[in-house]
């Protein structure tokens, strides 16, 4: 469905219930390749290409559950869309791990975000392996599909079959182990830019460009005082820009087998943000030397974009006021989100020459995974998109998509509340289009009355004619984090 609304009206009652919300944390065990024939609507001829998303596909190893989420292997999801038709496929991706796991049928690695092996304490004291997951984003760049997860190197999968190769290196650019993050930026011209962090009491933020055979072209290090948690960054002609959140980290408790490592950080809410602009190689910044900004933006997982200004660069971004910690006792599935401070959209606009930040709140609905017309990636852009809250005030889970015109200020709202929930929405423009806003919104919404997903594909020009096609899967997805699409079919 979708909603008009008035942002005086008060809320009366919340738009979803919390057992709706818990059913889309079900692991998803089975493998599926199937035509996708129950469909509301008509998918658009145009529209052709392949919609790839990632996420924890496992909440639960043989009945021992994880401590969060994000501690999930990762499966992935392709929806191939042809001559109006839908095709789809999952797939886990085979890690070392994950197989293990698979074949022992129980939990045998510590968790980022809190997932311990069975034993107390003593079972996981001095355990520092950490399992790769590879569950974060999914990009096919180069002619190679790559599984990333930031704490490690990527997964190289058959896009046809889904089937997992190996881990990719880059011709050995990449050292067995070495990061490369969730978050690539992809320029208008052709480049993916990606980074990596190295965190420690000086933490190492590496850069790299990748041409559009899949090549790194260029590799920089640059050291930055202080302990990082930085999980997306945003590009411009010039720069790379990072925002280092204001936490420390202490790693006894995740030695001694007490916590994991993602709950011994611990936010400083009196500290300035640091916003870290990078000249990127051979711009025209290139000489120039690194800045280091100081603004008070709370925590910041997600950025929408960045454009330069003359000697200024604006930011547009999510912003928290704290990280909601994860607490050892703690059941992800009971959250309280009425108790948490809501993702707000903010922007920042850096003076390059006095060195000052002036931040304004663009929205005050709570949103996450904003998404944009790819060729204003970097560059002054007019629409975003998100996933968000279903009313305009106060914090609860995303079961909208929000179309935000920054030019107008105006917004359109499509809401599946109250039994959907909302996946990232991705923007794909029509072919050939001229204007901004000309194509089409998909995401993926799980559906608590059926307990199944549905592809939703949404006109981006006007949400108000509601779906475009909503495709019917035959089971539902776990709640997914990140993914993207090409023009390429695979089926």
């Amino acid at each position: 469905m979708q909603i008009l609304e008035s942002q005086n009206n008060p809320i009366a009652e919340k738009s979803y219930t919390q057992e709706d919300w818990q059913g889309g944390y079900k692991s998803l065990t089975q493998e599926y390749d199937y035509w996708i024939d129950e469909i509301e609507g008509h998918i658009p001829l145009e529209l052709q290409g392949t919609l790839f998303r990632n996420g924890p596909g496992l909440l639960d190893i043989n009945g021992q559950r994880l401590h969060h989420p994000f501690d999930g292997d990762g499966m992935i999801s392709r929806i191939t869309f042809s001559n109006g038709r839908a095709h789809f496929r999952n797939r886990f991706v085979e890690t070392d791990g994950y197989l293990a796991e698979k074949k022992a049928g129980k939990i045998l690695y510590r968790g980022v975000f809190g997932t311990q092996k069975p034993g107390g304490w003593l079972a996981n004291a001095f355990d520092f392996k950490i399992k790769h997951i590879a569950n974060t984003n999914l990009i096919y760049w180069g002619q190679k599909l790559l599984a990333l997860w930031e704490a490690a190197e990527p997964y190289l999968l058959n896009p046809q079959t889904l089937e997992t190769l190996g881990k990719e290196y880059f011709n050995d650019v990449l050292s067995p182990g070495e990061a490369f993050s969730a978050h690539p930026r992809i320029t208008p011209d052709g480049k993916l830019v990606n980074f990596a962090i190295k965190p420690g009491p000086t933490t190492t933020i590496t850069i790299f460009e990748l041409n559009s055979n899949g090549e790194i072209i260029s590799k920089q290090n640059h050291n930055i005082p202080g302990f990082c948690f930085i999980h997306d960054f945003v590009i411009t002609e010039n720069y790379c820009i990072f925002f280092q959140n204001p936490v420390k980290f202490n790693p006894i408790p995740f030695a001694l087998g007490i916590a994991s490592a993602g709950q011994c950080i611990k936010v400083q809410k009196n500290q300035p943000t640091k916003i870290i602009v990078i000249p990127r190689v051979n711009s025209k910044a290139a000489q120039d030397g690194v800045k280091v900004l100081e603004t008070k933006a709370g925590f910041i997982f997600h950025h929408v974009n960045a454009f330069e200004c003359g000697n200024q660069i604006v930011i547009d971004s999510i912003c928290y006021e704290s990280l909601t910690e994860v607490e050892p006792n703690s059941d992800y599935r009971k959250t309280e989100f009425e108790a948490n401070a809501p993702g707000q959209l903010w922007r920042f606009n850096l003076d390059l020459l006095d060195n000052k930040v002036q931040s304004q709140l663009i929205d005050n609905r709570s949103c996450e995974f904003p998404t944009i017309h790819p060729t204003n990636v970097g560059k002054p852009y007019r629409y975003l998109y998100a996933a968000a809250a279903h009313y305009p005030i106060g914090n609860a889970p995303l079961q909208a998509i929000l179309k935000l015109d920054l030019e107008s200020d105006t917004r359109e709202i499509w809401s599946a509340a109250p039994r959907g929930f909302m996946g990232e929405p991705i923007f794909i423009p029509r072919p050939n289009s001229q204007q901004e806003d000309d194509g089409w919104v998909i995401a993926l919404v799980y559906d608590a009355e059926y307990h199944r997903s549905d592809v939703v594909i949404l006109n981006a020009q006007d949400f108000q004619k509601g779906t475009v096609a909503k495709l019917h899967l035959k089971h539902h997805i776990p709640y997914g984090l990140h993914g993207s699409f090409t023009p390429e079919t695979f089926i």
